[in-house]
C-alpha cells in the first residue's frame, strides 16, 4: 500500500509539471492540489489499515468499511476545499492531476 501512494505522489509531481508546461503556474499548482485531493486520503487508509492489521486479531471488515468510508468523505471534503479556497484554479489541470493520481496503480499492475 505504501508503494501505491508513494507511485501516486511520483504520478502527481510528474501531472504538475506537466501542467506548469502547458498551462503556467495555476495550472501547475491545480494538478498539484488535484493530486493530493487523492493521495492524502489514501494515505490516510493506508496507515489506519496497517496499523489495523497489527492488532492482535488482525484487520476486521468493519474497520475497513469505516476507513473506506473516511477516505471518501475525505476526498469529497479536499475536493470542495480545493475549489473554493484556491482561485486561480483551472479545473482542467486539477481534474487531469487527480485521475492520473486515481489511475497510476496501472503502472503497478503492469510492471511485471
Amino acid at each position: 500500500m505504501l508503494r501505491l501512494v508513494s507511485l501516486q505522489l511520483m504520478v502527481t509531481v510528474v501531472a504538475g509539471i506537466i501542467a506548469a508546461l502547458l498551462g503556467g503556474w495555476a495550472a501547475m499548482f491545480s494538478a498539484v492540489f488535484g493530486g493530493l485531493c487523492c493521495v492524502l486520503p489514501n494515505a490516510v487508509f493506508a496507515v489506519r489499515l496497517f496499523a489495523s492489521a497489527q492488532k492482535p486479531g488482525g484487520a476486521d471488515p468493519i474497520s475497513f468499511f469505516i476507513w473506506e468510508f473516511i477516505k471518501i468523505a475525505l476526498t469529497v471534503a479536499l475536493i470542495a476545499a480545493t475549489f473554493s479556497l484556491y482561485r486561480d484554479l483551472n479545473v482542467f489541470a486539477m481534474i487531469g492531476g487527480f485521475i492520473a493520481a486515481l489511475k497510476s496503480y496501472i503502472f503497478l499492475i503492469f510492471r511485471h
